[in-house]
């Protein structure tokens, strides 16, 4: 992660032991550890719909065209896509780290939001 130190702080401070995070940069960042920790812990064995809904979180956001340049958004799309196939689950931690860091980018453009949660998530 380039923002590894500010990537600890959202954590630290917006992101809850348990349950969904009061703020998007919280939940965005809790979604990047979550589908993390499925692949490497996991191998992806328990994916679920409750995963494909993280995910689908951060597409929503980390596409932002008002953050981010063009080519950052097809590099967080093609990382995002190769998430979706769970068959293969991505075990190295760069694509995360990167994901991490559009996190903090996000969090730069915007400043803290609030988030919506989602009755449907269980994860």
């Amino acid at each position: 992660m380039d923002y590894l130190e500010e990537g600890r702080a959202i954590w630290t401070r917006f992101v809850p032991k348990s349950g969904q995070a009061e703020t998007v940069q919280g939940e965005l960042l809790r979604a990047v550890e979550k589908l993390r920790d499925e692949a490497m812990r996991n191998g992806n064995g328990n994916w679920d719909a409750g995963f494909e809904i993280l995910r689908a979180y951060l597409e929503r956001h980390l596409l932002d065209e008002a953050v981010f340049p063009a080519e950052v958004i097809s590099r967080s799309r093609e990382t995002l896509k190769r998430l979706a196939d769970r068959r293969r689950p991505l075990l190295e931690d760069g694509p995360y780290n990167e994901l991490g860091d559009r996190v903090v980018d996000y969090y730069r453009h915007y400043g803290s939001r609030p988030h919506a949660k989602n009755a449907e998530l269980r994860r």
